[in-house]
């Protein structure tokens, strides 16, 4: 289901679903969140950018450059934990243009004025895109716990099942 995390929720609320995947912790959701895995951040910056040509970025070395973000209303999760990871850097992130599609953002990214934003890593190796380079962060290293939503019942065979899947998947990545 490719539903708005709010309506997944209310549809594993109400048993409409069993459970669902959810990017980050929420609270007051009437349900149980199992942790499953975490993934971390990469910055997405133009390619010809001095900061493109290193391993890795430091939060810090960012302070400068506009971040193209997704409102908060949109993706509270990943605007607190950016946010919150520029602050544990040391700066306040300048925010720039609205982070709208995947497309619009990098196309911006690789030929405007220099910005940077940030891809989930499994996400980022996805995207080759001419003109735009993708690093690790680091110093933080921010990333985001993804949780399995369930209702607080006890489990049925077929959830037991899922949550073993998870559970195993998590260990063989580890």
């Amino acid at each position: 289901m490719t539903a708005a995390t709010d309506t997944r929720l209310k549809d594993v609320r109400s048993g409409e679903l069993t459970a669902t995947l959810l990017r980050g912790e929420r609270e007051d959701t009437g349900l149980e969140l199992l942790p499953l895995w975490q993934d971390p951040l990469m910055v997405a910056l133009p390619a010809g950018h001095d900061l493109a040509a290193r391993d890795g970025i430091d939060m810090a070395d960012l302070a400068g450059l506009p971040l193209r973000l997704t409102p908060q209303t949109r993706n509270p999760a990943l605007f607190d934990l950016v946010t919150r990871s520029c602050r544990a850097a040391g700066f306040e992130p300048v925010l720039g243009p609205e982070f709208t599609t995947v497309q619009d953002t990098l196309a911006t990214i690789a030929y405007g004025k220099p910005s940077w934003t940030v891809f989930y890593a499994p996400h980022a190796d996805q995207l080759p895109v001419p003109g735009v380079a993708f690093r690790p962060l680091r110093n933080p290293a921010p990333a985001m716990r993804t949780y399995l939503a369930v209702r607080p019942d006890p489990p049925g065979a077929g959830l037991r099942a899922l949550i073993e899947a998870c559970h195993a998947v998590c260990e063989q990545s580890h």
